[in-house]
Parts: structure tokens; sequence; C-alpha cells
């Protein structure tokens, strides 16, 4: 196992000594992720955070963004109030699961002396100094595995529960087709670490009766297309009905997957704040990032997101993923 752990990632062998390098370098190191986080980009930082704290003693390691209103206190621990002094002193940056710089959650970045990126998006944009991505894996947290166990380094079993949520989460708990034997290798290695996965889908999976009401909802309010392409809309409305924000629109969107006759499931989501209607693309065996792209988003070949302007717009974008299937 350990040299197929070690064949998959050899051909990043120099980037990933120059990233321990790096973090020997600086005393003072940061780690950064995309806005509006989910499991992989929570689970990837916090992983990382763990990581230094444990082999790279007497350094000042910090994380910083957005909270999340469900997963902040329930997996992970509220994100770090940094004031904008501790950004004037030279510092490492490290950001991971970020494609494009604008979706970072917080900018400081910028000010960072050395940015090492660690990704699994197709490539979008470079904007570090050391880009470290493979967009074979299921998450970045399964990259971040792959890194930190074929290392000389320590993997504690906090660090190997945070990298557990990243991958779990965004494997869709081993279901996506992204998921790959070497997914479940690295499942092993990090199980191996003395983890309870039972008390970690608890964190991850428990819910309320509230949540059920939601779902009823959707289930009543759904519609499919003539060629398979299922849909749900959530207006602002709908939201404070259930009490919901709008980066949540999208936590059901897997209940339409495994269901003959449905290619494809959609959800749309209405955000007040950003005068937008959220929108995630999800397949079953056909890439539909060209749709999302065409819409000003992207992603991955089966899971995909963009924004668009109105629902006009959005029933358009229904009718292009119609004619795609």
């Amino acid at each position: 196992m350990e040299k197929a752990l070690l064949s998959r990632i050899s051909k990043f062998k120099k980037q990933i000594a120059t990233m321990f390098s790096k973090i020997n370098e600086y005393d003072r190191i940061c780690v950064f992720r995309h806005n509006k986080p989910d499991y992989d980009a929570f689970g990837t930082q916090l992983a990382l955070v763990e990581f230094i704290k444990t082999n790279f003693k007497n350094k000042e390691v910090i994380y910083v963004g957005d909270d999340h209103v469900s997963l902040t206190g329930k997996c992970f621990p509220k994100m770090m109030n940094v004031k904008d002094e501790w950004f004037k002193k030279p510092f490492l940056a490290i950001i991971v699961d970020l494609s494009n710089l604008d979706r970072v959650a917080d900018e400081r970045c910028k000010k960072s002396e050395y940015m090492i990126k660690i990704d699994h998006h197709p490539l979008v944009e470079k904007f570090a100094d050391l880009e470290i991505v493979d967009d074979t894996m299921v998450a970045a947290g399964e990259f971040l595995a792959a890194m930190l166990l074929t290392s000389k380094y320590k993997v504690t079993k906090e660090c190997a529960a945070y990298l557990w949520k990243a991958i779990v989460g965004d494997s869709g708990r081993f279901l996506y087709q992204e998921t790959t034997a070497f997914t479940f290798s690295i499942a092993q290695k990090l199980m191996e670490t003395g983890i309870d996965a039972h008390q970690i889908y608890a964190e991850m999976y428990n819910e309320k009766i509230s949540d059920l009401e939601v779902r009823k909802f959707i289930l009543q309010n759904y519609k499919v297309t003539k060629h398979g392409v299922a849909y749900y809309i959530l207006k602002d409305e709908d939201l404070k009905k259930f009490n919901l924000m709008p980066v949540q629109g999208k936590d059901n969107i897997n209940l339409f997957s495994h269901i003959e006759g449905i290619n494809a499931w959609i959800s749309c989501t209405e955000d007040k704040s950003e005068d937008k209607w959220r929108i995630s693309l999800r397949s079953a065996d056909k890439p539909i990032n060209e749709v999302a792209a065409k819409y000003g988003g992207g992603g991955h070949a089966f899971a995909s997101g963009c924004k668009v302007k109105d629902l006009k717009t959005f029933m358009k974008l229904i009718e292009d993923l119609d004619k795609l299937f």
C-alpha cells in the first residue's frame, strides 16, 4: 500500500519537498481556504494546522476564514479572529481547496511573503508561488492526506479525523464517481490512526426534525425535465420559512442521486445578499462542468456550480442540461 501511495504522488515529489522546506523556513504560517466552506475546505485547512503544530514545534500557526451556519461548532471549531497587525510581518500562506483567488475567504493572504496552493480542482488560475494541484483527487483532503501519510512526519488521530471529514464530505460518503481504490487506501491509513468513524459520522450527519420539513418541501416541489434533469428552487421566502442560509440550499441536492431516470440533479437558491441565484449541479455519468462554465461557473466534471442573475437565466441553464442528455 505504501508503494501505491508513493507512486500516485511521485510526480509531486519536488513540490512537496519544497512545501515542507518552506514550512521549516517560516516561523509564522497562516492556512487559508475558500469562502462559504464545506467539509473539504474546513477539514483540509484544520488538518494542515494540526499537522504543522504537531511536527514543527515553535511555529506560530493560525487559520482564518468565515464560519459556517451549521458546520461550525458541530464538526469544526470557530475560525480565529486575527487582527490586521499580525499580517504586517513576514509569513507563509498556505491556501487549500481553492482554484481561483477571488473565492479566498480572507484576502490578507495577498500580504504573504510566500504562497502555496494545494488543490484538487481543474486548474483555473495560477496565483501562488508554489502550486500543488491534482484534479484527479476526489477531495483536497485526499491529496493532503497522501502527502502527509507518505512523509516522515506524524499524522495524529486529530489530524486524521479532519482529513476523514474532508474526504467523506467531498466524496459523498465514497459514493461519487471520482472515488477510486486510492481513496479507500487513504481511508484505511486514516483509520489505522485510531479515529472513531462512527462518532465522526454522527457529528457530520445527525439531523433534526426541522431538516425533514425542508426535505418534505423539496420533494413536494421538485421538477424533472423530459430527459431526466431534476431540479428544485428555494426562494428567499422559503429560506426564511425554514430558517436557512443560502449556502444551505444545496444540502439536499443528493436526494435525487441514484434515482432511475434522473441523469442530473440541480439546486437553485436565492441569495439576496448577492442579488444572485446560487446553482449547484450534479451528474451521474455525463460531464456537466461545461454547462456551468457557460454561466460563469465551473468545477469538477460531475459536480459543478455557478451563479445566475434570475430564474429566467436558470431555466435556460436547465434547457441546456436537458439538451445535453
